[in-house]
Protein backbone atom coordinates (compact mmCIF):
# COMPACT_ATOMS: atom_id res chain seq x y z
CA UNK A 1 0.00 0.00 0.00
CA UNK A 2 1.25 3.57 -1.28
CA UNK A 3 0.78 6.75 1.00
CA UNK A 4 -0.11 9.78 -0.81
CA UNK A 5 -0.88 13.19 0.75
CA UNK A 6 -3.75 15.80 -1.03
CA UNK A 7 -2.61 19.21 0.45
CA UNK A 8 -5.76 21.35 -0.12
CA UNK A 9 -9.58 20.00 -0.86
CA UNK A 10 -10.66 21.98 -3.27
CA UNK A 11 -13.05 20.00 -6.28
CA UNK A 12 -9.60 18.79 -7.77
CA UNK A 13 -7.82 17.67 -4.73
CA UNK A 14 -11.26 15.67 -2.54
CA UNK A 15 -11.46 14.22 -6.25
CA UNK A 16 -8.07 12.96 -6.41
CA UNK A 17 -8.21 11.66 -2.55
CA UNK A 18 -11.39 9.69 -3.16
CA UNK A 19 -10.16 8.11 -6.28
CA UNK A 20 -6.94 7.18 -4.35
CA UNK A 21 -9.45 5.78 -1.46
CA UNK A 22 -8.04 2.01 -0.54
CA UNK A 23 -4.39 3.11 -0.18
CA UNK A 24 -2.52 5.34 2.20
CA UNK A 25 -4.46 8.36 1.80
CA UNK A 26 -3.65 11.79 4.34
CA UNK A 27 -5.72 15.25 3.24
CA UNK A 28 -4.95 18.56 4.73
CA UNK A 29 -6.81 21.38 4.55
CA UNK A 30 -7.44 25.11 6.35
CA UNK A 31 -11.09 24.31 5.76
CA UNK A 32 -12.88 22.43 8.63
CA UNK A 33 -15.65 21.15 6.47
CA UNK A 34 -13.81 19.84 3.38
CA UNK A 35 -11.90 18.32 5.83
CA UNK A 36 -15.10 16.92 7.41
CA UNK A 37 -16.49 15.81 3.99
CA UNK A 38 -13.30 14.02 2.81
CA UNK A 39 -12.45 12.35 6.57
CA UNK A 40 -15.02 8.93 5.11
CA UNK A 41 -12.31 8.57 2.12
CA UNK A 42 -9.18 8.71 3.20
CA UNK A 43 -6.92 7.49 6.10
CA UNK A 44 -6.53 10.47 7.66
CA UNK A 45 -8.00 13.71 7.47
CA UNK A 46 -6.60 16.95 8.78
CA UNK A 47 -6.85 20.96 9.78
CA UNK A 48 -4.10 22.31 8.95
CA UNK A 49 -2.15 24.56 7.05
CA UNK A 50 -0.21 22.48 4.75
CA UNK A 51 2.69 25.28 3.83
CA UNK A 52 4.16 24.08 7.25
CA UNK A 53 7.02 21.76 7.06
CA UNK A 54 5.97 21.52 10.80
CA UNK A 55 3.15 20.70 10.32
CA UNK A 56 2.90 18.13 7.39
CA UNK A 57 6.01 16.35 9.43
CA UNK A 58 3.52 15.80 12.40
CA UNK A 59 0.41 13.85 10.29
CA UNK A 60 3.58 11.55 8.30
CA UNK A 61 4.21 13.19 4.88
CA UNK A 62 7.97 12.91 5.01
CA UNK A 63 7.05 8.94 4.22
CA UNK A 64 4.66 9.52 1.21
CA UNK A 65 5.26 8.01 -2.05
CA UNK A 66 3.90 11.07 -3.91
CA UNK A 67 1.51 14.13 -3.25
CA UNK A 68 -0.76 16.68 -4.88
CA UNK A 69 -0.93 19.95 -4.18
CA UNK A 70 -4.16 21.55 -4.74
CA UNK A 71 -4.14 24.75 -3.07
CA UNK A 72 -7.18 26.74 -5.19
CA UNK A 73 -6.28 29.54 -7.17
CA UNK A 74 -3.25 30.69 -4.11
CA UNK A 75 -0.23 30.56 -6.12
CA UNK A 76 1.99 31.43 -3.56
CA UNK A 77 0.65 29.02 -1.27
CA UNK A 78 1.28 25.61 -3.75
CA UNK A 79 5.12 27.14 -4.29
CA UNK A 80 5.60 27.23 0.06
CA UNK A 81 3.25 23.51 0.15
CA UNK A 82 5.44 22.02 -2.49
CA UNK A 83 8.61 23.37 -1.05
CA UNK A 84 7.82 21.84 2.24
CA UNK A 85 7.02 18.81 0.80
CA UNK A 86 10.07 18.40 -0.48
CA UNK A 87 11.76 19.96 2.46
CA UNK A 88 10.43 16.74 3.91
CA UNK A 89 11.87 14.63 1.50
CA UNK A 90 8.89 13.96 -0.89
CA UNK A 91 10.40 13.52 -4.15
CA UNK A 92 7.10 13.44 -6.21
CA UNK A 93 4.88 16.18 -6.18
CA UNK A 94 2.27 17.00 -8.46
CA UNK A 95 0.88 20.33 -8.61
CA UNK A 96 -2.72 21.70 -9.56
CA UNK A 97 -1.78 25.12 -11.63
CA UNK A 98 -3.93 27.84 -12.44
CA UNK A 99 -1.86 29.33 -15.25
CA UNK A 100 1.18 28.69 -17.74
CA UNK A 101 3.47 31.46 -15.91
CA UNK A 102 2.60 28.84 -12.75
CA UNK A 103 3.04 25.78 -14.08
CA UNK A 104 6.53 27.40 -15.32
CA UNK A 105 7.16 27.99 -11.75
CA UNK A 106 6.37 24.76 -10.55
CA UNK A 107 8.48 23.05 -12.81
CA UNK A 108 11.59 25.12 -11.93
CA UNK A 109 11.01 23.91 -8.61
CA UNK A 110 11.04 20.43 -10.04
CA UNK A 111 7.97 18.71 -9.56
CA UNK A 112 6.72 15.76 -11.18
CA UNK A 113 3.86 17.40 -13.09
CA UNK A 114 1.63 20.15 -13.58
CA UNK A 115 -1.80 19.60 -13.94
CA UNK A 116 -4.41 22.68 -15.43
CA UNK A 117 -7.59 21.27 -15.01
CA UNK A 118 -9.85 23.43 -17.10
CA UNK A 119 -7.55 24.22 -19.42
CA UNK A 120 -6.81 20.48 -20.70
CA UNK A 121 -10.63 19.71 -20.41
CA UNK A 122 -11.02 22.34 -22.90
CA UNK A 123 -8.83 21.11 -24.85
CA UNK A 124 -9.89 17.56 -25.10
CA UNK A 125 -13.50 18.95 -25.15
CA UNK A 126 -12.53 20.83 -28.16
CA UNK A 127 -10.63 18.12 -30.40
CA UNK A 128 -13.47 15.98 -29.21
CA UNK A 129 -16.25 18.01 -31.11
CA UNK A 130 -14.31 19.18 -34.03
CA UNK A 131 -13.32 15.86 -35.30
CA UNK A 132 -16.22 13.53 -35.34
CA UNK A 133 -14.09 10.29 -35.51
CA UNK A 134 -12.34 11.19 -32.80
CA UNK A 135 -14.03 9.49 -29.37
CA UNK A 136 -11.44 10.03 -26.50
CA UNK A 137 -8.53 12.79 -26.54
CA UNK A 138 -6.28 12.78 -23.38
CA UNK A 139 -3.22 15.36 -23.62
CA UNK A 140 -0.26 14.00 -22.24
CA UNK A 141 1.75 17.04 -22.93
CA UNK A 142 3.05 19.48 -25.37
CA UNK A 143 2.23 18.61 -28.99
CA UNK A 144 1.72 14.90 -27.92
CA UNK A 145 -1.39 12.95 -26.73
CA UNK A 146 -3.42 9.75 -27.05
CA UNK A 147 -6.67 9.89 -28.87
CA UNK A 148 -9.52 7.34 -29.25
CA UNK A 149 -10.30 7.20 -32.62
CA UNK A 150 -13.14 5.06 -35.29
CA UNK A 151 -11.62 2.63 -37.42
CA UNK A 152 -10.90 4.14 -40.64
CA UNK A 153 -13.25 2.56 -43.88
CA UNK A 154 -10.01 1.85 -45.60
CA UNK A 155 -8.49 -0.56 -42.39
CA UNK A 156 -11.34 -2.15 -41.51
CA UNK A 157 -11.02 -5.89 -42.88
CA UNK A 158 -7.07 -5.58 -41.68
CA UNK A 159 -4.45 -6.25 -39.45
CA UNK A 160 -2.69 -3.86 -37.67
CA UNK A 161 0.54 -5.90 -39.20
CA UNK A 162 -0.83 -5.51 -42.66
CA UNK A 163 -1.28 -1.64 -42.15
CA UNK A 164 1.94 -0.87 -40.74
CA UNK A 165 0.36 1.89 -38.95
CA UNK A 166 3.49 3.23 -36.99
CA UNK A 167 5.37 2.92 -40.27
CA UNK A 168 3.35 4.94 -42.68
CA UNK A 169 1.91 7.34 -40.08
CA UNK A 170 4.38 7.85 -37.18
CA UNK A 171 2.12 6.70 -34.71
CA UNK A 172 1.63 3.68 -32.15
CA UNK A 173 -1.90 1.68 -31.68
CA UNK A 174 -1.60 0.99 -28.07
CA UNK A 175 -4.68 -0.62 -27.05
CA UNK A 176 -7.92 -1.67 -29.34
CA UNK A 177 -11.66 -1.23 -27.87
CA UNK A 178 -14.18 -3.36 -29.15
CA UNK A 179 -17.27 -1.51 -28.23
CA UNK A 180 -19.82 -4.27 -29.02
CA UNK A 181 -18.38 -6.56 -25.82
CA UNK A 182 -16.80 -3.35 -23.97
CA UNK A 183 -13.46 -4.72 -23.83
CA UNK A 184 -9.99 -2.85 -23.97
CA UNK A 185 -7.41 -5.07 -25.65
CA UNK A 186 -3.60 -3.72 -24.28
CA UNK A 187 -1.89 -4.44 -26.46
CA UNK A 188 -3.53 -5.37 -29.27
CA UNK A 189 -2.84 -8.54 -31.65
CA UNK A 190 -1.04 -7.51 -34.50
CA UNK A 191 -2.63 -10.15 -36.53
CA UNK A 192 -6.51 -9.40 -35.45
CA UNK A 193 -8.64 -8.23 -38.22
CA UNK A 194 -10.23 -4.59 -37.57
CA UNK A 195 -13.87 -4.41 -37.80
CA UNK A 196 -16.36 -1.88 -38.10
CA UNK A 197 -17.19 -2.29 -34.29
CA UNK A 198 -13.65 -1.34 -32.95
CA UNK A 199 -11.89 1.96 -31.86
CA UNK A 200 -8.40 2.58 -32.16
CA UNK A 201 -6.34 3.39 -28.80
CA UNK A 202 -3.47 5.81 -30.66
CA UNK A 203 -0.21 8.19 -29.11
CA UNK A 204 2.21 9.67 -30.59
CA UNK A 205 2.44 13.54 -32.26
CA UNK A 206 -0.42 15.55 -32.64
CA UNK A 207 -0.01 16.38 -35.86
CA UNK A 208 0.97 12.68 -36.77
CA UNK A 209 -2.44 11.48 -35.31
CA UNK A 210 -4.59 14.68 -36.71
CA UNK A 211 -3.32 12.35 -40.74
CA UNK A 212 -5.16 9.20 -38.86
CA UNK A 213 -7.85 11.56 -37.15
CA UNK A 214 -8.69 12.75 -40.34
CA UNK A 215 -9.26 9.27 -42.39
CA UNK A 216 -11.28 8.44 -39.20
CA UNK A 217 -13.41 11.50 -39.14
CA UNK A 218 -14.03 11.41 -43.21
CA UNK A 219 -15.18 7.76 -42.34
CA UNK A 220 -17.55 8.76 -39.56
CA UNK A 221 -19.41 11.38 -42.00
CA UNK A 222 -20.12 9.13 -44.65
CA UNK A 223 -21.76 6.66 -42.07
CA UNK A 224 -24.24 9.54 -41.68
Amino acid sequence: MHRFVIVGLGNFGSSVAEALYGHDVIAVDTDETAVDDIGPHCSRAAVGDGREAAMLEEIGAEEADAAVVSTGDDMTASILATMALQDLGVETVYVKVISDNHARIMRQLGVAETVFPERDSGINLASRISEKGVVNYVRMGRNLSVQELVVPEEWRGHTLRELDVRAAYGVSVVGIHETRADEMIVPPDPDDTLRRTDTLILAGRDEAIEAVAALASATAKDGE
